[in-house]
């Protein structure tokens, strides 16, 4: 066959290819979709459309993989098995005031130890690793009620999540005490909100402590971000007293083994186990 003919055949076959991408898309992302729908039917997953095909870039990368606006295109269409109530919730975004300055802001609360300004400039930057941020995630807002205590890695986004029976100033810091006792080695520095419940964060031991500004969330905004993806398993307003420990761990696994795009599509567990071997 001459050259001609062979540069002939092969614009023939990749027409042919393309003509039959246009009559049947959902075939030729075949494989795609039957992973995507296997994914989104899982009870434990806290993965988004984006996240999702960023990962399948990365581990099936010579497979046709569709473009995230094209995968919700096709959900709104409803030509997938899937829906939006399949979905995780979307993340609402707080319209920050990091510009506004803390001097003269709620004079009336001081913080109960040392003030986030005071944490070195490396914390900051993110380059050092095994410096956390940490609030509580509440289902019925009463204190003689079980809470979860959330702790987030602020390199890695790591996920650390204790089930609590109460959010008593004492039993936060007894309960917070006995996790960093288990794993010396994974807590340099913690910032908390400057809730009352943290007031006993004093009396750690084997971790800095420091707390944001009053009534300044995007101060530890990680850990925001992660307590927002968590509130798809607890719900603001239901008692977390039927919630068990593995049930709490299935659910802090799901976003420990998300491939997010603030990772290069990396999970968090992946690059916290790289962390703490080096």
């Amino acid at each position: 066959m001459s050259c001609m003919s062979t540069i002939t055949a092969q614009i023939y076959h990749e027409k042919r290819r393309r003509n039959c991408y246009k009559r049947n898309p959902l075939q030729h992302y075949a494989v795609f979709f039957r992973m995507l729908s296997r994914r989104f039917k899982a009870k434990f997953d806290a993965t988004s459309i984006d996240e999702f095909v960023g990962e399948f870039h990365r581990i099936m990368p010579n497979y046709p993989c569709p473009s995230t606006p094209t995968v919700y295109r096709y959900i709104d269409q409803g030509l997938l098995d899937i829906s939006n109530i399949d979905l995780p919730m979307k993340l609402k975004r707080r319209r920050n005031k990091r510009h506004h300055s803390h001097g003269g802001h709620a004079p009336h609360k001081k913080n109960l130890g040392n003030s986030i300004e005071q944490r070195p400039k490396e914390v900051e930057n993110r380059k050092v690793s095994l410096h956390w941020e940490g609030d509580l995630v509440k289902g019925v807002r009463r204190k003689n009620q079980p809470a979860l205590m959330t702790l987030t890695e602020r390199t890695t986004r790591f996920e650390v999540v204790i089930k609590i029976p109460d959010y008593r100033a004492s039993t936060c810091q007894r309960l917070l005490q006995k996790e960093i006792d288990r794993h010396p080695n994974w807590f340099k520095s913690i910032t908390f909100d400057n809730g009352s419940e943290f007031a006993d964060m004093t009396k750690i031991k084997g971790c800095q402590i420091y707390f944001a500004h009053p009534y300044s969330p995007w101060e530890r905004g990680t850990n925001e971000n992660c307590n927002g993806l968590l509130r798809q398993f607890f719900p603001k307003g239901k008692s977390m007293k039927d919630k068990s420990k593995a049930y709490v761990q299935q659910a802090t696994n799901a976003i420990n083994h998300k491939y997010r795009r603030i990772l290069q599509y990396q999970t968090a567990e992946e690059l916290f186990k790289q962390y703490i071997s080096s």
